[in-house]
């Protein structure tokens, strides 16, 4: 009706000015003007300071604040209390992370983008992902993240135009896969649909019909019977790795996010296994003895970190935020859960 309102006034000016002769149109009352103007002024502010008032609404409950920012961060959280990650960071960013992924070499052209990602993390912010430990520590986890995405999703190398980080985001799919990737162990829970194949495919790969399971009921998506859905859709993609990335895998193994921001706490087992918390944890959490406790001299490993630092100084954090090698590197870790038959496989 606001809006409304002011197409009546800009409609009333106008045609005064049309349909008086020229001189009756430039001596029109000036007070009438003032008035009409200074009305719709008020409407535009007051429109303003309820759109204003609208992105962070605040409440106590049981002495705790929370908040609701809108469809960014919606549910009345204590994370959406803080900056969420459309404040810090903008689509320029992203584009100078993945610089490189609609080069017309690269094999997902025009398939990701910024909108895709900020939509799919809207989801997991009120749980706090990006929205823990204030701007900084948003930054450091979603720098994290898209260091595991960018690594897995290269099609960079050493030789590389712009640099071999610069590719990330190349890929959305498996290419070439040797398989189907059913497990016939899950028959009965996630029967595998036929002429289905679980390659890997998203943002952090997802192998395996009983993860596009897990990952399908997770999401309210019939994965199992559709895998294809994750590379045809770049939000849903974005999705699944955020669900893996906030989700642990087993009941006693933490989610990446919690060893990230410091919401896992060691027990003795995990220090004699060297289990820190930090970006080297992700990976442990992730990718366990594929990856992890294999030396310092392992690709994939050094691979992941190698995004990560790159990430942060395009962020502006700057790479000295990563921290010491301990935290830095699962190289001396202990799996949390040694890999088994692919049954086992969380990857």
């Amino acid at each position: 009706s606001r809006t409304l309102f002011l197409n009546h006034i800009n409609i009333y000016i106008t045609s005064k000015s049309y349909t008086n002769n020229k001189i009756h149109s430039t001596k029109m009352n000036s007070k009438w003007i003032f008035f009409l103007l200074t009305i719709s002024t008020m409407l535009v502010l007051g429109k303003t300071q309820s759109i204003s008032s609208e992105k962070a609404l605040v409440k106590t409950v049981k002495g705790k604040k929370l908040c609701d920012r809108g469809w960014e961060c919606k549910g009345w959280s204590e994370y959406c209390c803080n900056e969420t990650i459309s404040d810090y960071l903008q689509t320029y960013q992203f584009e100078n992370l993945f610089s490189k992924r609609n080069d017309p070499t690269a094999h997902a052209v025009g398939f990701w983008d910024y909108r895709s990602f900020i939509t799919a993390a809207a989801l997991y912010q009120p749980l706090g992902f990006g929205t823990s430990g204030g701007k900084h520590g948003g930054q450091k986890e979603v720098a994290a993240f898209l260091g595991h995405v960018g690594s897995k999703t290269s099609c960079g190398y050493g030789v590389a135009t712009g640099g071999p980080f610069a590719w990330g985001l190349c890929y959305n799919k498996e290419l070439s896969p040797d398989q189907f990737y059913c497990d016939d162990y899950y028959k009965l829970t996630y029967p595998c649909s036929p002429g289905a194949a679980y390659y890997g495919r998203g943002a952090i790969p997802i192998y395996w019909n009983y993860n596009y399971g897990k990952i399908g009921e997770a999401l309210k998506v019939d994965l199992l019977n559709h895998p294809e859905y994750i590379e045809q859709n770049a939000t849903l993609a974005f999705q699944a790795a955020l669900w893996k990335w906030m989700t642990p895998p087993e009941k006693h193994i933490p989610s990446a996010h919690d060893v990230f921001v410091g919401d896992w706490k060691p027990t003795k087992n995990d220090t004699l296994s060297k289990r820190v918390p930090g970006f080297g944890a992700t990976i442990n959490v992730l990718y366990g003895d594929q990856v992890c406790g294999q030396g310092s001299d392992n690709e994939a490993m050094n691979n992941i970190i190698s995004h990560y630092l790159y990430y942060l100084d395009l962020l502006g954090v700057g790479r000295e935020e990563a921290g010491p090698n301990e935290i830095l590197s699962c190289a001396e870790q202990a799996a949390f859960k040694p890999s088994g038959p692919p049954s086992s496989s969380t990857t």
